[in-house]
């Protein structure tokens, strides 16, 4: 584990993976540390994987202002990163949550951006939320697998589970397996509450702002969804990528909301593909 201290002194950890052209990664969760990443599926055998702990999570320290949390904010943490790591541009992977970090970074600061992977990510920068309907419409293709009824039946109900992993869990993965349930289990010990709530906090997402600033980046953008990701779908990773000059979609056949889990040499080529253009 490295680290550096962002633009508000606070101090960050960050973990290299792999060799490579480097490839800065934003976990989401929101408020979850990095390690849930993983190696992204190989992809650390193609880049050298940098994965941010955000502020609050894994080895990185909480902020004196909590206010920092919120996903507009965190951007300024993935320049300050840029800035330690002694990059003139870089590529950049938000992944979830931390796609929308990747966002607000593409807007503000597009010169300093080469390529954008975008996996499974939060669009509420962009506008584009995952409606209920569209969401269970994906789900409802899995009804047939033991897991299903308790699984939206739990969701439906609205309550919060103690349970880990929880009742809804299996709909965020492509494969319901022991790497599965093992990657939604250590979900509680790697996030921060707070910073997830913080995440979210009033004024996080002007999209009215961020559209058109995204409209004008000049840098190849990868949107990549799940095939069985209801949040968000395919139908809205198109039309997230559909905002950028040269934006490209693909969607990960039997994926969920964790793609390189399910499917790692699809994910790994996909990605890498991309960037290698």
């Amino acid at each position: 584990m490295r680290s550096f201290t962002s633009h508000d002194g606070t101090k960050l950890a960050y973990h290299v993976l792999g060799d490579g052209e480097p490839l800065v990664c934003v976990p989401g969760g929101a408020g979850r540390a990095a390690e849930y990443l993983g190696d992204l599926g190989g992809l650390h055998r193609h880049r050298q994987l940098i994965l941010l702990d955000n502020r609050g999570t894994g080895g990185s320290d909480e902020p004196e202002d909590k206010g920092t949390y919120r996903c507009d904010r965190l951007a300024a943490d993935v320049e300050a990163l840029r800035e330690h790591l002694g990059l003139g541009t870089m590529d950049l992977l938000g992944h979830s949550a931390g796609g929308g970090v990747a966002l607000h970074y593409t807007a503000r600061y597009p010169q300093r951006l080469r390529k954008l992977v975008l996996v499974t990510a939060v669009a509420r920068p962009a506008g584009i939320v995952a409606s209920e309907e569209d969401m269970k419409a994906v789900w409802a293709r899995r009804a047939g697998e033991p897991w299903y009824p308790a699984a939206i039946a739990a969701w439906d109900s609205g309550e919060p589970s103690s349970e880990v992993p929880a009742p809804w869990d299996p709909l965020f993965y492509g494969r319901w397996d022991d790497q599965a349930r093992a990657h939604a289990a250590a979900d509680p010990v790697q996030r921060n509450p707070e910073a997830a709530a913080g995440y979210f906090a009033s004024g996080a997402f002007t999209p009215e702002a961020t559209v058109p600033l995204l409209a004008q980046v000049q840098a190849p953008v990868l949107v990549l969804g799940g095939e069985l990701d209801g949040r968000p779908s395919a139908a809205d990773c198109a039309a997230l990528a559909e905002l950028f000059p040269a934006g490209e979609t693909v969607v990960q056949p039997g994926g969920g909301h964790f793609p390189w889990l399910d499917d790692p040499a699809w994910f790994t080529s996909a990605v890498e593909g991309f960037l290698s253009r």
